[in-house]
């Protein structure tokens, strides 16, 4: 899926000029309507409050129902009781969110979920599910109540920090976002798919990701080493190892996309004579210790594939080597441990990083966590943002929200030192202010006018009950007043002044970390990738592949090719003397190249196995070339078109059975066998189709390990009129080019390395035809190389 940044406001307008609208027209903007919609409305969170709509819903819906808790300084929770999670999703379909009860009681859980959240957000009681994929018990069964992190999202929402917007249909408002205290949407994360969009954000620590902020409030320049050191990754809820290296995590937070290699935590328990047991407690995120038992039951009791008859080679040899080292695993996660998956090796003399290695490789308790952070920014237009970029809009959000609920509290500190001010003018006149309201038929009027009152204060006047105004007390009234002032001050120091604002968001920001903060669960430190190497016995082996591509290996060299049998209508193509650790390598009509390990070809007592079943082959595309030798072994990879390169054999091994684009061709051009290159070798010799020889340098060519279209070799090649016909390499000796003569009968003609020296000159050049009468065929050196490599065309 394409995750580039949408431009959602140049939507198209209503209706073209003339007022008609097309269909096309009538679709781009419904469409957009839609993808907007979807993007803004339900899958991305908000960079301000870390919410996405739904969950904004439940948090102030459970606000307003009164289902708030606090943490006392023991760290024993209360406050409101818990009450049924279906009242919390009636109360949030009828007021705010109208939908489908199965999506908010999704979202009810999962934020309530300890495995799913860092922070959960809802103290759930009863069954909300587990880490293995059990779902959650029906909302009828189950209680909700708010967790106390939940304050950092809503204590302030009554004090004008955000805007309330109408619901659904008008009948209230709903906020536009939560003022929250901390980052969530670097807590807690996110995940979710929107219409060409996609969101996926780490959970972090939130020590951590606070120190950050103050950080960043203190100087908006601080370095990106700084920061990291503040960041150093995320923290995911269910611990495990991140184990990709800093630099990787260092491009994911600057650019906002990236992917990261965790894998599992473990312990080795040492049991009675000498016996031991590997014992997994922590997990990478999005596995499950279910998942993993199934992987592994797949490897040790492998399924035939659908359209196969029998299990691959791989899946046979996969399974020995796993039963090989692993006897047994069960799963003993339960309330005293959330996760215990424990393995028991075959044998006592096994090694511990070998059983290790090989259960990383072959399981999901080593994977990749995906990072990529796209969410709804303060500006409303959902984009991928750095963790620096992230930060910074969250403190601009916050520094505006504690301004904003700064500027509502002087109102309601000044409007009270009004009142006071007012009720303090009338206090010496008590009596007449009696008389007044007794007697004037408008009493607010009339203490306007005798005591220099505002509509305000006159109303306070009239609204306080008689008992209360006879016990006003002037002591009580300057004591308030100082007081109010005295906080009156301070706002205005704050509102007035960016500095003091700083300061109070960074003193607020520090107390919540030190209330809510906790220690890191997941550990960084990078390793290398686990990969399961399978211990093959270095012996001499021969392949052998057949014309129709069924390949197969012989034990030992020296075999005579005339007695190998083959299916009828097939023949030999080609034998290959090599060792058991080698790789042979498949060169297809498309410039892929496919590797296949030597010792994973079948036996000889058959006619073998088709080369397709061991790859994963183009349709229509048909392997030419097989290769085996040392990865060292250098190579003249050329084409009819006229260009070529060097590559070692080790360049051609791919890492999967789809194989590897290696070779650049055009539709026409025709792939050369690749020719070894051995020391002695120093030229290169290209003949085209009319007869053209050019002799060149090696040193010319250039080694591309990752392939491509290669070096000009030859000038004025043209695939239909004159082709670039063969190559070869040589050393100081001569040339033999074979043809056909008259009549057809096969003929050779030598260049001796004196007469060579005509055809001699520089890469891309035209050369020189040939002085001879026959059709050229092909190229070989005149003495023979020093070292063959294995290859066969």
């Amino acid at each position: 899926m394409d995750q580039t940044t949408i431009d959602f406001s140049s939507l198209p307008p209503a209706t073209p000029a003339d007022d008609a609208l097309t269909l096309a027209h009538y679709a781009e903007r419904a469409y957009l309507e839609y993808a907007l919609s979807v993007v803004k409305g339900r899958a991305l969170p908000d960079v301000g409050d870390g919410q996405k709509p739904v969950q904004r819903r439940i948090l102030y819906a459970m606000h307003r129902m009164g289902l708030a808790t606090q943490r006392a300084s023991n760290g024993a929770t209360g406050g409101a009781r818990p009450v049924k999670s279906a009242r919390v999703v009636g109360d949030v379909l009828g007021r705010f969110h109208p939908h489908g009860d199965t999506a908010a009681y999704d979202a009810l859980v999962r934020m309530a979920q300890d495995f799913s959240l860092r922070y959960p957000l809802i103290d759930g009681q009863g069954n909300f599910g587990s880490r293995d994929g059990d779902g959650a018990a029906a909302m009828r069964y189950t209680e909700a109540r708010l967790a106390p992190i939940a304050r950092l999202l809503l204590d302030e929402i009554d004090e004008g920090t955000v805007d309330f917007v109408p619901n659904y249909d008008g009948s209230t408002e709903e906020p536009r976002q939560l003022p929250s205290r901390l980052p969530f949407v670097l807590l807690n994360g996110a995940s979710g798919i929107a219409v060409g969009l996609a969101t996926e954000v780490p959970s972090h620590n939130l020590r951590e990701v606070a120190a950050a902020a103050v950080a960043l409030i203190r100087d908006e320049h601080l370095s990106d080493d700084a920061l990291h050191a503040l960041v150093p990754g995320p923290d995911y809820p269910g611990g495990g190892q991140i184990i990709s290296s800093e630099t990787e995590i260092r491009e994911a937070y600057r650019t906002g996309r990236g992917s990261l290699k965790v894998r599992a935590r473990w312990k080795i328990e040492e049991l009675a004579r000498g016996q031991w047991q590997l014992v997994v407690t922590e997990l990478p995120p999005g596995t499950s210790s279910q998942k993993v038992l199934e992987e592994i039951e797949e490897i040790t009791n492998p399924k035939v594939k659908a359209g196969k008859k029998a299990l691959t080679p791989e899946q046979v040899q996969l399974k020995g080597a796993v039963l090989a080292l692993l006897d047994g695993v069960r799963d003993e996660s339960g309330k005293e441990a959330a996760v215990r998956l424990v393995f028991e090796p075959r044998s006592r003399t096994i090694e511990v990083r070998e059983l290790i290695t090989a259960l990383l490789a072959h399981t999901s308790l080593e994977s990749s966590a995906p990072i990529n952070m796209t969410m709804i920014g303060l500006d409303g237009r959902p984009t991928p943002k750095g963790l620096r970029q992230v930060l910074r809009e969250w403190t601009g959000f916050r520094l505006d929200t504690v301004r904003r609920r700064t500027a509502h509290r002087h109102e309601r500190v000044s409007e009270r030192i009004h009142v006071l001010e007012g009720r303090q003018r009338v206090l010496l006149n008590l009596d007449e202010v009696i008389r007044i309201i007794r007697e004037s038929d408008e009493p607010r009027a009339a203490l306007i006018a005798r005591f220099r009152l505002s509509e305000r204060q006159a109303e306070d006047i009239l609204e306080i009950r008689l008992r209360q105004l006879a016990r006003l007390e002037a002591l009580k009234i300057e004591q308030e007043l100082a007081e109010l002032r005295g906080e009156q001050a301070k706002l205005e120091d704050i509102l007035g002044n960016p500095a003091s604002l700083r300061r109070l968001v960074i003193r607020e920001i520090e107390a919540d970390a030190k209330q809510h903060g906790d220690e890191r669960r997941t550990l960084i430190q990078a390793e290398k990738k686990a990969v399961a190497e399978v211990r093959v016995a270095d012996e001499p082996v021969t392949v052998v592949v057949s014309q129709k591509g069924w390949v197969r290996a012989r034990t030992g060299h020296g075999h005579d090719p005339a007695g190998f049998a083959f299916k009828a209508g097939d023949a030999l193509h080609g034998t290959f003397e090599c060792r058991t650790v080698d790789t042979l390598v498949a060169c297809a009509s498309n410039g892929r190249v496919y590797s296949v390990a030597v010792s994973a070809l079948p036996g000889a007592r058959g006619d073998g196995a088709p080369i397709t079943s061991l790859i994963d082959l183009e349709p229509g595309t048909q392997v030419l070339h097989y290769l085996t030798g040392p990865a060292d072994q250098m190579l003249l990879m050329a084409h009819s078109g006229g260009t070529g390169l060097l590559a070692r054999l080790g360049d051609l091994f791919a890492r999967n059975k789809g194989g590897k684009a290696f070779l650049t061709l055009e539709p026409g051009e025709q792939w050369f066998a690749p020719v070894s290159v051995e020391a002695a070798h120093t030229r290169v010799a290209c003949l085209s189709a009319t007869g053209r020889l050019l002799v060149f340098g090696l040193d010319e060519l250039k080694h591309q390990s990752g392939g491509g279209r290669g070096l000009m070799l030859m000038a004025d090649i043209d695939l239909q009129a004159d082709a670039l016909l063969a190559v070869t390499v040589l050393g100081e000796g001569g040339l033999r080019v074979s043809g056909l003569g008259r009549g057809a009968k096969p003929r050779d003609e030598d260049l001796k390395p004196a007469a060579l020296a005509g055809w001699v000159g520089r890469r891309a050049r035209k050369g020189r035809a040939l002085e001879t009468t026959m059709k050229v065929q092909g190229l070989a050196p005149l003495l023979p190389a020093v070292a063959s490599p294995r290859s066969g065309a």
